[in-house]
């Protein structure tokens, strides 16, 4: 058996993913452990996982958009965060001596302390940002991502480049939703990693009986400061939609006003779950919540923010699987003409299907653990 360390940002759309991966390989009879805020990690995963501490510092929310919101990301969250955690990164990798460390692509030290200490490491490339590389065509943006990187002190002595593993690069997607790239051969894209999580909140399951279709809104952990302008919009479409649709919004108390009578308003909801009851969902087009939908054959309205959003937005829309919306002046009228497209026209809920039987197909968490298993056999 092997022993694989994880280093992960403490953000749910990443730690979920690598977790349905790491329990996958526990259950092989393989040893796992965390590299990471153990708060954080421990909310998530549950008590019983081994965890390497990394502590956590308080970091300024980003409310920027377009290129400055991936400027701030970087310097406001990415790059501290690594040169923070990567001397306790180094620590957990001299104390359980790993076969393999699976990197997020926004948790760097991982990949830099790994090669530091001989190891082989994969990337986890749970957005769309990183993998599918959209700023090729503006040099300058990617030149100011790496010499971020090597001002750091990031950079890795053999060139490579610490978002992307020279050994094995794990995307939790597939060329259904990506659209068609020419992917290195080292790059496997498994589809969504999905599992169980420990954390699911209760839920009133019996409020969603009755004839109206069900829709999930929800914008995201980390759009809830800049979404407060887009509730009171999506309310008003769902108002109009209330007879034929019954609304879950995930969404901090009090930043919904008036929802529709029998609107659920709660700060957290378990989606995974909900998902099988959903005839659509409205997000911010980030990559896990849309995989999560399409894992379920269920179309989407997308109205990306920031980051890797509006790629992933794109490419929902190209795959025929959702309509994309103007996060910050769609009014209702026009949310509401979206969400009725994609509950009534069934090519988007047709498109929807073929994006999850590729998923399926593609293999998804033990799929991504075979990966690394035969990464490690490599060592």
């Amino acid at each position: 058996m092997s022993r694989f360390l994880f280093v992960v940002p403490p953000l749910a759309g990443h730690v979920y993913a690598a977790g349905a991966v790491a329990a996958t390989l526990a259950g092989r009879g393989h040893e796992v452990a965390w590299a990471g805020p153990e708060a954080a990690l421990r909310r998530m995963l549950g008590d019983t996982v081994t965890v390497y501490s990394t502590g956590m510092r308080p970091y300024r929310g980003q409310r920027d958009r377009g290129l400055r919101a991936v400027r701030s990301l970087w310097e406001g969250f990415v790059l501290p965060y690594a040169r923070f955690t990567l001397p306790a990164v180094d620590k957990a990798i001299a104390a359980f001596g790993p076969d393999v460390v699976a990197v997020d692509q926004h948790a760097l030290a991982g990949a830099v302390a790994a090669h530091r200490h001989g190891v082989r490491w994969a990337s986890l490339a749970p957005q769309s940002m990183e993998l599918t590389r959209p700023f090729r065509s503006l040099p300058k943006v990617e030149g100011w991502i790496e010499r971020g990187i090597a001002n750091a002190g990031l950079s890795i002595a053999d060139g490579a480049d610490p978002r992307f593993s020279p050994h094995l690069v794990l995307a939790f997607t597939t060329p259904a939703l990506t659209g068609r790239h020419d992917f290195p051969a080292h790059y496997a894209l498994v589809g969504p990693a999905l599992g169980t999580r420990t954390t699911a909140p209760d839920f009133p399951w019996d409020a969603l009986d009755g004839p109206r279709r069900v829709v999930l809104v929800t914008m995201g952990t980390l759009a809830e400061d800049v979404a407060r302008d887009f509730y009171p919009r999506v309310t008003g479409a769902l108002r109009a939609l209330a007879g034929r649709v019954r609304a879950v919004v995930a969404a901090p108390p009090g930043a919904v006003p008036d929802p529709p009578p029998g609107t659920l308003v709660l700060p957290e909801v378990p989606v995974l779950r909900l998902m099988p009851r959903l005839s659509a969902v409205v997000c911010h087009a980030g990559l896990n919540t849309v995989c999560e939908a399409l894992a379920h054959g269920v179309p989407l309205v997308v109205a990306p923010i920031k980051h890797d959003q509006p790629v992933t937005a794109a490419q929902v829309v190209a795959a025929g699987a959702g309509v994309r919306v103007r996060f910050g002046r769609s009014g209702a009228g026009e949310l509401a003409a979206a969400l009725t497209a994609v509950l009534d026209e069934p090519g988007y809920a047709a498109a929807a299907g073929r994006v999850r039987d590729s998923f399926a197909a593609a293999g998804g968490a033990p799929a991504a653990a075979s990966h690394l298993e035969q990464l490690a056999a490599r060592s």
